[in-house]
């Protein structure tokens, strides 16, 4: 495999793989190890560029270092792409390669399942290192925990905002069916919660309707929706220029990554007198469970509490970004480098 490296300020390592024999090309960015090995998922998308896999891969590994960070565990943060479709049946060999790759950095990242990836394929990549989580028999699938973590954060959005955390009778926008948004649309059904639902999969889409007795709308009408929450549950850069002034909402809280296309992004909603819970908060409950049960040892139900901790992480930030006069987003990353400050000076 030939491997090169680029620098990037602020990262540790970003390194570009490429294997002709079996058609792998990748990338691993390890945003920061200052709290332990970086952990981070490896995304499988056919990216439109190179330049665009790595401006994905280099935000998603920042926002790893401050979602461990912010769940209080003792790693740091990572992200690996592989490119290509992930729709195709010859997954051994690019899996295969992805794992010698991996081990090239011998522990400093360890990786698990992102988009585009399942527990199937962390088993090929153990054929190449141990440096991989979210294995078939051991946490598995994080799709399910992570959507537990995006209800709770919703609770705890909605106790912050309206005064208390029942969600029966509330209107949601929920954009993404898949793995993840298809969990939490079953969550806020039981919980009372009146679903719109949209995915640019009409298959997800009709599921979801069916299973949860959403109302649909095309995938670029659910801006315009209106509703008491917003559920961004699909790619990251919803929230832009164009799409923050149709909002029709009063709570965004969703399971996508990078959902604010730009920091700037988060201020324009707090001038909008939205609450927005910050994406790597809310969406953290899967690293949370995989980690405690594979990497710490911990046992499946105090790794589920750690889980619903999500839910009191929020309203300190909620509570400390209204005392501090700052959006969530920047609160939250105050709470994140505040914890990566103090382990560098230990």
């Amino acid at each position: 495999m030939e491997i090169t490296e680029k620098r990037v300020e602020g990262y540790e390592r970003v390194l570009f793989g490429e294997e002709p024999e079996s058609g792998y090309r990748g990338i691993i960015a390890v945003h920061s190890t200052a709290l332990g090995p970086a952990i981070g998922g490896t995304r499988f998308w056919n990216y439109a560029s190179d330049d665009e896999a790595l401006v994905d891969a280099l935000r998603l590994a920042r926002g790893m270092t401050y979602k461990n960070a912010l769940a209080g565990l003792p790693f740091g943060g990572g992200k690996s792409i592989i490119v290509g479709d992930s729709r195709t049946a010859e997954r051994a060999p690019l899996f295969r390669a992805h794992g010698r790759f991996v081990e090239r950095l011998g522990g400093r990242y360890v990786t698990a399942e992102d988009v585009g990836t399942s527990p199937a394929d962390m088993e090929h990549i153990r054929a190449e290192t141990e440096h991989v989580a979210g294995l078939i028999g051991k946490s598995g699938d994080p799709s399910p925990v992570t959507a537990r973590g995006v209800f709770r954060a919703i609770q705890a959005s909605a106790k912050f905002r309206w005064g208390a955390d029942e969600l029966g009778g509330r209107r949601v926008a929920l954009q993404g069916c898949g793995n993840v948004g298809r969990n939490l649309a079953h969550h806020l059904a039981r919980a009372g919660a009146k679903l719109v639902a949209t995915d640019a999969d009409e298959e997800k889409l009709r599921r979801v309707v069916a299973e949860c007795g959403a109302e649909w709308v095309a995938p670029g009408g659910i801006y315009d929706v209106e509703a008491d929450i917003f559920a961004p549950c699909a790619l990251g850069g919803v929230l832009n220029d164009e799409t923050i002034p149709r909002l029709k909402v009063e709570v965004v809280a969703g399971a996508a990554n990078n959902q604010l296309l730009d920091a700037r992004h988060g201020e324009a909603l707090e001038r909008r007198g939205i609450t927005y819970a910050p994406d790597y908060v809310a969406n953290s409950g899967g690293v949370i469970h995989g980690c405690n049960i594979e990497l710490l040892g911990g046992r499946p139900d105090d790794a589920l509490r750690r889980v619903d901790g999500i839910y009191d992480t929020l309203l300190r930030i909620f509570e400390a970004a209204k005392r501090e006069g700052v959006p969530a987003h920047v609160a939250a990353d105050r709470l994140a480098e505040e914890r990566l400050r103090a382990a560098r000076s230990d």
